[in-house]
């Protein structure tokens, strides 16, 4: 048995290259036919002995096999990691099915030689019997080397099987991996074409930032050298104003001394008349009273003393002047008293059209009525109490004439753009001023309703617009953060302040300017400076400004749902006032004093009119029935009759006490 597996591995160790070089170039084995007979035609004869048909069979066979080596090979480096563990595994099953064919053929024959043996008869029964047992154990351990051979060569396809699935899903990966490096280098290549783009913009900025940064520098240069200018001129200004306070001042004394001489013979010449009128004898006429005194210890018979009576006669002489000494006195004190108050004639007591004789607490609706079509945002009294102006978001004024409680319409004023702001009438009443949406306001005639002037200038909505003491200029404040005063003969803007913050109201004295606004704060502008005077910050955004009738005290309302006096004598808030369910709706609601400054009136978001004691700071009154929305703006009549609110509906509401 040794012998034979030993001329099995020889056979095996010759046929070997012929064995390893079989697969075809996708890895399989040959057909035996192809490689096998030669090695079946030549066995046991040696290379040199062959036919020279043989020789050149054996080269053709050379040749393909040197081709399927080198592309085997040549996939060897290419897939060697992937395919190295299964060509050796196959490599060695191919290995053990030769061997295994080779065992089959010499056990075939030794199966012959054994049948010829005993057909001869010439073996011996002790050495037959042990073949068959040496037969019979060699073919257990080749059966079980040939069901293990079938083992490993299931596991062997078990395993070629699960390659190439890992060999399909590596490359199903790779293909997404692909895609995807093909998606991020056009991804690359568009950040790329960003990132230049953005370098160019930087360039073109810096380039932009270099030469604002260069027109900064050479205007900081300008500026200084105009603040300078305005240094010296402001000096020069400042010696001029006392070069001419001087010359008031000596004008002053001057005239202060001319009027003293003069007040001098005036009294020198009172004095003479007065002395020249008691030296007069005062005819005495029967029918006068004159009381005649008795001296003390009286004669009898009621005597009266002739210089008491003398003396009471100077006196009542004195008492009554002649027409020519009361001129002169007229002449003197008459003039200043007729600017300063009003004449004590019987004409004079009779209370004129728009002067208030008495302030009524509202308490009914006399008048609801549709103002306009849409929210209605203004509303003002003339100053004669006869007219009513409201301004709506419809981009109209309309007048409405107040008779027996009734509003009568009485024209409609065009030519706004946008939603009306505000209104105002200027002290004679014979002009309307408003400010509107639309950048502008607008200055229209109240006898014919037409537009006089239109100024433009704000680049936001204009919210508030106020006429001035002298009526010719007006100041009007802006969602731009400005305000603008204009000249009403050259219909040019005279001067802008920046304010820092929007202005929602403004209210006017002679020389000063308040205005609120939305950050807070209230700003005290000095028309002449152009500049602020003083600033005071509430806790919430300022939505209304009013003045009371001596301009002493000024009323602010804000977000935060307060109402504050503020007294401008010493700048401090005099009064706070609140009430249970007031609340400001609008960053334009509009509050006021009462005419004569003791009641303040204000409407509510819920619809409902609050009425406030000045004097004792608490809620009079509260009238709740006929609004349906939030009040934007109240006016109280000049003449303290009536009160009108609007609100954020079309409606408008006459109130009175009646």
């Amino acid at each position: 048995m040794e012998e034979t597996l030993s001329g099995v591995e020889s056979e095996r160790h010759h046929s070997g290259h012929d064995v390893d070089e079989a697969l075809t170039p996708h890895g399989q084995e040959a057909p035996r036919g192809v490689h096998r007979q030669p090695l079946a035609r030549c066995r046991g004869t040696h290379v040199r002995d062959w036919p020279p048909a043989a020789m050149a069979e054996r080269r053709a066979e050379g040749s393909w096999k040197r081709h399927v080596a080198e592309q085997l090979k040549l996939r060897d480096r290419i897939q060697r990691q992937t395919f190295e563990e299964m060509i050796h595994q196959y490599n060695r099953l191919l290995e053990k099915s030769d061997l295994q064919t080779v065992l089959t053929e010499r056990y075939q024959a030794d199966k012959y030689d054994v049948q010829r043996g005993h057909e001869a008869g010439t073996v011996e029964p002790g050495r037959s019997e042990a073949l068959l047992q040496e037969m019979a154990q060699m073919r257990i351990r080749h059966q079980e080397e040939l069901t293990e051979l079938h083992k490993k060569r299931g596991e062997l396809a078990q395993n070629v099987i699960e390659l190439n699935n890992q060999i399909q899903q590596k490359d199903k990966e790779i293909q997404s991996n692909e895609a995807r490096m093909l998606e991020l280098q056009q991804q690359i290549s568009s950040l790329e074409g960003n990132c230049r783009e953005l370098l160019s913009s930087l360039q073109d900025l810096e380039r932009a930032n270099q030469t604002l940064k260069d027109e900064y520098d050479a205007l900081q240069i300008t500026f200084s050298a105009l603040e300078e200018k305005l240094r010296k001129t402001t000096e020069d200004n400042q010696e001029l104003v006392s070069r001419w306070m001087a010359e008031k001042a000596q004008e002053a004394n001057r005239l202060n001394a001319e009027n003293e001489k003069d007040t001098r013979r005036r009294q020198a010449r009172l004095q003479k008349e007065l002395a020249d009128a008691a030296k007069e004898p005062l005819p005495i006429e029967p029918d006068d009273d004159i009381e005649v005194l008795p001296e003390d210890g009286s004669r009898p018979g009621g005597e009266t003393s002739p210089s008491r009576g003398h003396s009471r006669a100077s006196r009542k002489s004195s008492q009554a002047p002649p027409a020519g000494l009361l001129d002169s006195i007229s002449n003197i004190f008459g003039r200043r008293r007729s600017t300063n108050s009003f004449s004590s004639s019987p004409e004079s007591t009779e209370t004129p059209s728009g002067v208030c004789a008495e302030v009524r607490v509202p308490s009914t609706a006399l008048h609801v009525f549709e103002a306009h079509d849409g929210e209605v945002n203004a509303v003002r009294f003339s100053p004669g109490s006869r007219l009513l102006a409201t301004g709506g978001m419809d981009r109209r004024v309309k007048l409405w004439e107040v008779i027996s409680g009734r509003c009568e319409a009485k024209g409609s004023l065009t030519g706004s753009n946008a939603g009306i702001t505000s209104i105002e009438f200027d002290s004679a009443g014979s002009y309307l001023l408003a400010a509107s949406n639309d950048f502008a306001s607008r200055i229209w005639t109240v006898e014919d309703f037409r537009l006089r002037h239109t100024l433009t200038g704000h680049s936001g909505k204009v919210l508030s617009a106020r006429f001035l003491l002298d009526n010719a200029r007006i100041v009007s404040g802006s969602y731009d953060r400005t305000l603008k005063l204009w000249d009403l003969r050259s219909k040019v803007c005279m001067k802008t302040v920046f304010a820092g913050s929007s202005c929602n109201d403004i209210v006017c004295t002679e020389q000063c300017v308040m205005s609120g606004h939305f950050d807070k704060k209230v700003r005290f502008w000095d028309i002449r400076a152009e500049s602020i005077v003083r600033e005071m910050e509430l806790l919430g955004r300022v939505t209304s400004l009013d003045l009371n009738h001596d301009r002493h005290e000024l009323l602010t309302c804000s977000r935060d749902d307060l109402l504050k006096i503020i007294d401008l004598r010493s700048n401090a808030v005099r009064q706070t006032l609140s009430a249970q369910g007031f609340k400001c709706g609008a960053d334009w609601t509009r509050v006021t004093f009462s005419p004569d400054g003791s009641y303040v009136v204000g409407g509510s978001a819920d619809g409902a009119l609050y009425i406030w004691n000045v004097l004792t700071g608490k809620v009079d009154r509260v009238l709740d029935r006929n609004h349906n929305s939030a009040i934007n703006s109240v006016s109280w009549s000049p003449s303290g009759t009536y009160v009108v609110s609007v609100e954020k509906g079309s409606r408008a509401i006459l109130w009175s006490d009646v």
